[in-house]
Parts: structure tokens; C-alpha cells; sequence
């Protein structure tokens, strides 16, 4: 956990100028080489296992759970209660193994890069320099927020939200270069696969709504805030919060029309890579949210209007002001990616983000 000094640091961080990235330092060539931990290490399916990483530099650590291989039916069926178009049709999506993180990612694991804490936590002495340190110090990271982006419903133990989708995956790219193990956000079809867990009713635990309070903060049940994570149950393969709380990135462009195109073929680790910033698909729903929201298949596509209060101009590419709603987990596949496979997971819309701050710039939305 993060010492209460550097909490208090983070918090009086000056406000940065109108949305900017700042200049990292150069970064080295090639990747980073694993960090040790054997638990995470494994050369096929089956070797695969709970494993508990550490972020180098701190006192912070989670925990990642092997989702197992497999063919599920993605999408809801017709005859569903509260059904939307954009969950059908119902369509085979085979899925590579993979591990997920246990909980959704909490501001104890975002601050240490939002804030670029683990700097701090190295100079203070408290924590060495680690050998993966000079590819993590050149990843792009958030500038200061304008207002604390808990918004006073909590910090530790608590779901980090209000970070973009940009944000969220340069986290999993720091992530990345920091233990030397390939992290990103999951697709969708993974996503709701694990979700699932083997289950093919409304949600994880059956298709009664009235027993979501045993598994979910929702509307009715969460007092108008986020709550802690792994409070509630979790799901058959022990997943926590993967519906409510918050509603989770994934790597995907929402389009109504993405599961027409794959229901007469086996979908093989299907991604619908964005090639525009809006919409982009969270999933599982929040504690904002009803009941019908947090169905294992239901879809929500991002928009403008989640940072619509955002007082800068551009807007920032890192923050969104009304989407306290919204965070992310971890997904890390067990086949080694290629180069393209990373570029895409953390850096594939650079090109929209600049073209959105341009516009800004220009007066345009």
C-alpha cells in the first residue's frame, strides 16, 4: 500500500497545462527480460496457475487467476430479459488460455504510475532501482488530474475509474515494462467469456436478478459510490466484481454490427481493433448501474460526454470527469505476442487521440 506521505504528495500535485504529454526520456532498445516468479512462468495450459506479481519499486501487488482455453456462445439470446440489439446474435468465439486479474484494478496499483510514485518511493531510498526501471521511466504517463479523480468515494482498496481508455492501456504498457511480462486490457470476447465462467445464463450466478446483491454493488445495494473490491462474491472461477462496482475497459471498438459479421464462422480470439476514439465497449456494469447492465452480455460504448465537465481545452487525453463509473483489469495472454500484438494492445489509436486534440485546439468538439 502506499505510505500516507506519498498519498498526501500525490494529492498536491499541481494542475498540468491543458491536456500535454509530457517528454519522457528516451526509451532503450529491444524489451525488458522477465522478473523472476515462477508461479507466473509456464510453458502451455496446464502449467498455468494463480500467480501474485508485485510491482517492482513498491508494496503493491495482485493477483492474476489462468482462465482456462475453450468455445463458449458470445451474446445474448433472444428470448433474454432486458435484451439489447447490440448483444446479438448469438455467435461460437473459441478463446486462447489467459489470465485475468482477480479484482478490478484499484487506485493503490494506478497511482503508482498516475503519479509516478514508484520514482518518488526510488528516490526516497525506501525502494531500489530495478532493472527494468529505464523502459518503465520512458512510458508516457497521465499529467496531474484537476480535481481528485476518486471524486471522495475512496482510494485504498478501492477500483481506480475515471481514467480513459488511452490511460488505461499506457498503464498496462508501463505495467509491462516494469516486470517484463506482456500485460493489456482484455479483449471483449474474452471478457465476457471469463465472465461466464462456463455459464451460459443472464449472469455468472443464474438468471435471477434478485440474488445480484450476494454478487454485485449496483444501484439499489451501493449507497451512490463504488465499494471495495472482492467484498462481494465472487464468480465460478473466482473472479471478483466482474459484474458492477465498476464497468471495465476492453480493447474494443463498439459496433452494433460486429457479431452479424462472425455468426455464420468460429470466431478465434476475436478483437474489433478501434480505429476512432468513440465508442470505444466497457463491460459488466457499475454500481451506477440497473440490474439489466450488469448481464454477462451486456455492452455499453463509451462517448464524449464522459468528459464533458472536463474544465481544460483540449480536453484531456488521460481523465474522464463524468465517467466515475468506469475502470479496468488486467489481462496477460499465455501466448508470447508479437511486435504487432503489443503495438496494438497499448499504442494503437495515438493517431485519433492526436487528431481529437487537434480538432480541440481548432474549437471544435
Amino acid at each position: 500500500m502506499l505510505t500516507p506521505a506519498l498519498a498526501a504528495v500525490a494529492l498536491a500535485l499541481p494542475i498540468a497545462p491543458q491536456g500535454e504529454v509530457f517528454v519522457y526520456p528516451d526509451m532503450p532498445a529491444g524489451l525488458p527480460a522477465p522478473l523472476p516468479n515462477p508461479d507466473a512462468e509456464a510453458a502451455s495450459e496446464k502449467d498455468m496457475k494463480r500467480y501474485v506479481e508485485r510491482i517492482p519499486g513498491s508494496d503493491v501487488s495482485f493477483t492474476m487467476l489462468p482462465i482456462p482455453g475453450g468455445k463458449f456462445a458470445m451474446g445474448s439470446p433472444d428470448g433474454e430479459a432486458e435484451r439489447k440489439p447490440d448483444e446479438g446474435p448469438v455467435h461460437e468465439v473459441e478463446i486462447a488460455p489467459f489470465w485475468l486479474e482477480e479484482h478490478e484494478l484499484t487506485w493503490d496499483e494506478f497511482r503508482l504510475f498516475q503519479f509516478k510514485l514508484d520514482i518518488e518511493l526510488r528516490k526516497s531510498g525506501r525502494f531500489a532501482a530495478g532493472a527494468n526501471d529505464s523502459w518503465a521511466d520512458a512510458v508516457s504517463r497521465p499529467t496531474p488530474p484537476y480535481v481528485p479523480m476518486d471524486f471522495g468515494m475512496g482510494v485504498e482498496g478501492f477500483p481506480a475509474v475515471c481514467m480513459t481508455e488511452f490511460a488505461a492501456r499506457h498503464y498496462t504498457k508501463w505495467l509491462s515494462m516494469k516486470t517484463g511480462r506482456f500485460y493489456r486490457l482484455p479483449t471483449e470476447a474474452e471478457w465476457e467469456y471469463a465472465c461466464r465462467a462456463g455459464t451460459k445464463t443472464a449472469y455468472s450466478f443464474g438468471d435471477d436478478a434478485q440474488a445480484l446483491g450476494e454478487h454485485a454493488w449496483y444501484f439499489d445495494n451501493a449507497d451512490g459510490k463504488y465499494q471495495k473490491v472482492k467484498q462481494k462474491k465472487p464468480n465460478p472461477w473466482g473472479l471478483y466484481d466482474m459484474h458492477g462496482n465498476v464497468a471495465e475497459w476492453v480493447l474494443d471498438q463498439h459496433d452494433k454490427d460486429f457479431y452479424a459479421r462472425a455468426k455464420d464462422q468460429l470466431a478465434s480470439n476475436p478483437c474489433n481493433w478501434p480505429t476512432q476514439l468513440y465508442p470505444r465497449v466497457v463491460r459488466g456494469g457499475s454500481w451506477d448501474d440497473d440490474p439489466d447492465r450488469l448481464r454477462s452480455a451486456a455492452r455499453r460504448g463509451s462517448n464524449a460526454n464522459w468528459k464533458v465537465q472536463d474544465p481544460q481545452l483540449p480536453k484531456s487525453i488521460w481523465y474522464l470527469t463524468d465517467a466515475k463509473f468506469v475502470g479496468f483489469r488486467l489481462a496477460r495472454p499465455l501466448a508470447a505476442p508479437t511486435d504487432s500484438d503489443r503495438q496494438r494492445a497499448w499504442d494503437a489509436d495515438l493517431d485519433s487521440v492526436q487528431e481529437i486534440l487537434d480538432r480541440q485546439r481548432k474549437g471544435g468538439r
